[in-house]
């Protein structure tokens, strides 16, 4: 890819960054004291956290075409990010218990992301030979460890959020910390995909360094201001708390039909994303022999349109129903899915820069940027449209454990169909469950008014 093309590109980035900031310092301007410092530790988070996951963004494609994993253990490296998420009502029950939540979130940063620092003991590989078995394990294991932050970080962002920002607030600003977010992972994606095409194993050294910023995010993040109104106390030991938790877990399902519904249609979404998610990878190197820079470009595509929207989005979500907004989030994806099978017919393309356009994918990831835009706000904060601020924490605990529990089956289930009935048929399952999921949002939107909740 030729010098002039990265830094038209670049420029591209640059301006939009400069845009995001004028938004962010419009938008300040109505904040209070409190809303301001929250915001920008969330911002500062957001920056860090964003070129982390602009850097995993290539992982899986790294997974296969450097290190030469199976597709079975593609599907477990993709799964390993969200089944963590099965541990959410167990650590929301530690941070709740936590008299010190600062302190919990900093150890927690470190025990989750030294291990990164194992991958500068894997060796270069420069010759066209077998990878041992033994680092595609290795590789496996040290970002199960990694992912297993999420699921105390993700309920402590929302926490510390709802209990800063006022409620007509929460959405833009989210919206516009997230925008920063996704511009990050533009230029660590495309950067890193240029890096990874002239040296296939610079994960190597990129992750360890990219492993301490992330650490360091979380410290941020422990910073923002949070004091608990009822402090809890310790009756129950914590394996009857963790129990109590999960008896909430089910409680809050049975009473709040709207949120159950809701729920139950994340539930046929995230089988339609998981199930293709390590597929769409497999397809980019088995089908179209994609080179490092052509799937980062595809993967920035979607992200300059996500920038965009975002904000617009953030305050579309604050005045409508997240049944109804969720609706043009499964889609989207339903019509990204559609047009990454449709380009298994007519693989037609021309090449720029050492970039293959292929038309139809083209198209699909303009569909891509409406769903990570809408999804991003969908999933982080949806759930706390349906309860009080104070329980907030554990609305999301709920959202993150049941996405958790989906993810133990549908990745591999992804992998089995391709095996069995390949690409075009596995799309053709995912975009029938987002119907499904479609249907059921519609009916209960019509059907079921939303919980009364303060704030």
């Amino acid at each position: 890819m030729n010098a002039k093309y990265r830094g038209k590109h670049f420029k591209c980035i640059f301006v939009r960054l400069i845009l995001c900031g004028i938004m962010v310092n419009w938008l300040s301007k109505d904040l209070n004291n409190r809303e301001q410092k929250a915001f920008g530790l969330h911002l500062g988070y957001s920056v860090i956290d964003g070129m982390m996951r602009g850097a995993l963004i290539m992982n899986e494609f790294v997974f296969i075409k450097s290190l030469q994993g199976s597709s079975y253990q593609l599907g477990m490296l993709f799964q390993f990010t969200v089944i963590v998420l099965i541990f959410s009502v167990f650590f929301n029950e530690l941070l709740r218990r936590s008299r010190n939540k600062k302190r919990l979130l900093r150890k927690a940063a470190l025990v989750t992301h030294i291990p990164l620092l194992f991958l500068l003991l894997f060796p270069e590989q420069t010759g066209n030979g077998p990878v041992s078995s033994y680092y595609h394990y290795a590789f496996l294991v040290i970002f199960l460890v990694y992912h297993f932050s999420r699921p105390l970080v993700f309920p402590t962002i929302n926490l510390l959020l709802k209990n800063n920002y006022r409620l007509f607030k929460f959405g833009p600003l989210y919206g516009i910390a997230t925008s920063v977010n996704k511009a990050m992972m533009l230029i660590t994606t495309f950067s890193y995909g240029i890096l990874l095409d002239y040296d296939h194993f610079a994960f190597v050294y990129v992750f360890p360094a990219l492993g301490g910023l992330g650490a360091f995010s979380i410290f941020l993040l422990s910073k923002i201001p949070y004091e608990e109104k009822n402090p809890q106390t310790l009756s129950r030991s914590f394996l009857d708390s963790v129990k109590g938790s999960l008896k909430n877990l089910v409680h809050i399902l049975k009473t709040n039909a709207p949120y159950r519904d809701y729920e139950i249609g994340f539930m046929f979404y995230g089988f339609a994303f998981m199930s293709t998610k390590a597929v769409i990878t497999l397809f980019y190197k088995e089908e179209l022999d994609l080179n490092y820079s052509s799937v980062a470009f595809y993967q920035n595509g979607f992200n300059i349109l996500a920038i965009i929207l975002l904000p617009v989005f953030g305050k579309v979500l604050g005045k409508t129903d997240p049944r109804r907004f969720v609706m043009l989030t499964y889609l989207s994806l339903g019509l990204y899915i559609f047009f990454i099978g449709f380009t298994e017919y007519f693989p037609y393309y021309t090449e720029l820069w050492e970039i293959q356009l292929y038309y139809f994918l083209l198209l699909a990831i303009v569909f891509k940027g409406v769903f990570v835009s809408t999804m991003s706000l969908s999933w982080s904060i949806g759930s706390s449209y349906f309860c009080s601020n104070e329980e907030a924490g554990s609305y999301q605990s709920v959202h993150l454990t049941v996405t958790g529990v989906r993810a133990i089956f549908a990745p591999l289930i992804g992998v089995m169909f391709y095996e069995l009935i390949n690409f075009s048929g596995t799309f053709a399952i995912a975009i029938s469950s987002l119907f499904v999921a479609m249907m059921l949002m519609r009916w209960s939107y019509k059907n079921r008014s939303l919980p009364q909740t303060g704030g």
